[in-house]
């Protein structure tokens, strides 16, 4: 009788605590792909029952959309999360808006020193990097946001460069305590990069087009999506894909959809 009354206190404990499945925290686990969709040990989507997004911009040398990108989202009550190489933390021009983005709680956080291509376009097996080049160009990356007091252990998220990872630039990332995340495939977001003059270019109709006719086309539309766009652009792309922001998060938030930081929208502990 005492075992059976021990038992049901453990079991109502445990309901009132973190045994419950389905609380707001994430089960601790060390292998976060068993939650959420991964490639190549790269999260690239968060929880597809929830109505939830996050928008994430990546920055190197351009940042024409800083203050445009700011403004939509204080005015929207949104938080992003920016994911910027040493080469742009590093850029005097671009200090004020970091700044401003810190001051107004956005996520921050490191997408490569130098803007390294990892792996080979053709063969994503094949590793353009060692082991130690990696580590050291991510660390100097580390280096230059604590000097904006961004510490490490606030910045948990890594967004390779050129958005291209394989599977040991994913376990590298994880041996320095840190989460390889990418962009969720399927719409055409990350592609406002592009110039007039690339064969792959994208007009922004094109790329507003493909994320409404997939959150449309899905029976779980956006659901936990990784939204990927750029901070900035090459002055030949005079159509910059930013300028749809404003419009883009208004249909979404019709459609019903919250936006969340990276760090809310995975919550990994």
């Amino acid at each position: 009788m005492r075992i059976l009354v021990f038992t049901s206190l453990v079991l109502f404990t445990c309901y009132l605590t973190k045994c419950k499945k389905g609380t707001s925290e994430r089960e601790i686990t060390d292998d976060p792909c068993l939650h959420f969709e991964c490639e190549a040990g790269g999260i690239v989507r968060g929880d597809r029952s929830e109505k939830s997004l996050v928008l994430v911009f990546t920055g190197d040398e351009f940042a024409d959309g800083g203050e445009h990108i700011l403004s939509i989202l204080k005015n929207q009550n949104i938080l992003g999360s920016f994911f910027f190489t040493g080469n742009f933390y590093r850029n005097p021009g671009f200090e004020q808006l970091i700044r401003s983005l810190l001051s107004e709680d956005h996520y921050l956080g490191a997408h490569s020193d130098r803007h390294l291509l990892y792996c080979d376009w053709e063969n994503r097996d094949n590793l353009l990097v060692t082991k130690e080049e990696f580590i050291h160009d991510l660390e100097n990356n580390y280096k230059v946001m604590n000097q904006f007091g961004i510490r490490k252990d606030n910045a948990l998220y890594f967004l390779p460069p050129y958005e291209w990872h394989n599977d040991s630039i994913s376990t590298w990332t994880k041996s320095l305590g840190l989460q390889l995340i990418n962009y969720t495939p399927g719409t055409l977001s990350h592609a406002d990069y592009t110039t007039p003059d690339m064969p792959n270019y994208k007009s922004s109709e094109d790329i507003y087009k493909s994320i409404i006719d997939f959150e449309k086309g899905n029976d779980e539309g956006l659901n936990g999506f990784i939204l990927l766009s750029h901070f900035g652009a090459a002055r030949e792309r005079t159509d910059k894909f930013y300028f749809q922001l404003e419009s883009l998060i208004t249909e979404l938030k019709i459609r019903g959809y919250q936006f969340k930081r990276i760090d809310e929208l995975l919550n990994l502990k």
